[in-house]
């Protein structure tokens, strides 16, 4: 540690006399201040940056605008330390502990593992800057991007859209006015909806569905579903959509995920998670028999038998047969027996495994973990929306295996 110690402080002096080999950002006796007006060169002034290595001075050339009142550092825009005294490297250091735990861990992290000292504080506004970037990113793509000419290389047999939404406790301040399900009536968290796209070329020798090795990619923001549709879909283009053979849309039989593959999807066959489906039998198996009934279990058994062969039809027909006088039983049975009728076109398994296709979502479950509770739902955590979404879009950015790709799209090393 006092070898690391010591070359990371000879590396910061070798470091700085580079930065300061150079005219100092001296661009003339005027620079444009970005607004049209002409800035004035000043003088030379220093500020310390702290780098990967160690700390450093760096000095440049000081222009001022006397119609807009401000500033212009042309080498701190060249170095992007615009604003702030860490380097890109250390930025990113601080982006990615940011995304995996909480922001004290990531504050201890940078110091035993890089020799990094930095706030707690620190690293949650650094970590939330770089989140709010990669969002800024992805609306600009959308907005400006001629998806009808964004093609992959090879064209796509199936692409598969998953989308689910899971709790985010939050300030209270961010519900107000919501209503919660506890006996307090007020709400505690926002639903942050997440979308997967992913890939399937081919089937197992037992004729069961394989995704494509690295072909996930993950989007997701606390918003309504009429902001995620246009974000969900975007992303689906990106990957290929425009050029895909089938594409499949899974969700859990939610309306706003179906609204959305309505309006986004047209013509895509849509799926109910098999796993959501059954629960709500075994939920519905409970309530009328008992928790632990013995009865209850074999109720379910039966109703998955026929849930699986995809007879939709029968499985309403049981749950029609049934008989109870207590209302809010009936209230159950009832809710569940329209769950089914709404969604069963989109339960029809047995053909779905015929055509070789997933009918299940837990690469999405598994997302829903990973971005959101690992990260967000720890104990005694409360976000602001803003907060939660920048490091949601740092989580999906990582999953998504684009982390490398966002920096050098910055331009900056």
């Amino acid at each position: 540690m006092a070898i690391r110690t010591s070359m990371h402080k000879i590396g910061g002096v070798v470091l700085e006399k580079l930065l300061n080999a150079d005219a100092r950002g001296y661009c003339g006796a005027e620079v444009d201040c970005g607004q049209g007006h002409a800035a004035g060169f000043v003088d030379y002034r220093w500020k310390e940056v702290l780098t990967v290595l160690a700390p450093v001075q760096v000095e440049r050339a000081y222009y001022h605008c006397s119609d807009c009142g401000g500033g212009v550092i042309p080498k701190d825009r060249e170095l992007d330390i615009v604003g702030t005294s860490f380097s890109p490297g250390v930025r990113r250091m601080m982006g990615r502990v940011g995304s995996k735990g909480s922001f004290e861990q990531g504050g201890e992290d940078l110091q035993e593992l890089a020799g990094i000292r930095v706030s707690t504080k620190q690293v949650e506004r650094v970590a939330e800057e770089i989140g709010v970037a990669v969002e800024a990113r992805g609306i600009e793509q959308r907005e400006t991007t001629r998806w009808d000419k964004v093609v992959p290389f090879k064209p796509v047999p199936k692409l598969y859209i998953t989308i689910d939404g899971t709790g985010v406790p939050v300030v209270p301040s961010e519900t107000e006015g919501r209503q919660g399900k506890d006996e307090t009536g007020r709400a505690k968290t926002r639903e942050a909806k997440l979308g997967c796209v992913f890939t399937q070329t081919r089937v197992e020798e037992k004729g069961n569905p394989v995704r494509d090795p690295e072909s996930t990619s993950y989007v997701g923001a606390i918003e309504t579903a009429e902001a995620f549709g246009p974000r969900i879909y975007a992303e689906a283009v990106r990957r290929g959509l425009r050029r895909a053979q089938s594409v499949i849309v899974l969700g859990d039989g939610a309306p706003w995920i179906w609204n959305i593959a309505a309006e986004q999807f047209l013509g895509a066959i849509e799926i109910v998670d098999l796993y959501h489906a059954r629960q709500h039998l075994a939920q519905l198996g409970k309530i009328l028999y008992g928790l632990t009934s013995s009865v209850s279990k074999q109720w379910a058994n039966a109703r998955y038998q026929e849930l699986d062969k995809g007879d939709v039809e029968a499985v309403i027909s049981s749950m029609l047969r049934l008989r109870s006088r207590d209302e809010a039983v009936r209230k159950e049975v009832d809710k569940t027996i329209h769950y089914f009728q709404t969604n069963a076109e989109r339960m029809r398994y047995a053909e779905f495994r015929r055509q070789g296709l997933f009918i299940g979502s837990g690469v999405m479950e598994a997302g829903c973990k990973t971005i959101v509770g690992f990260r967000l739902k720890q104990s005694g955590m409360r976000w602001t929306v803003r907060g939660a979404n920048a490091i949601i879009a740092l989580r999906c950015l990582e999953l998504s295996g684009e982390w490398e790709q966002f920096w050098e799209s910055r331009g900056v090393s």
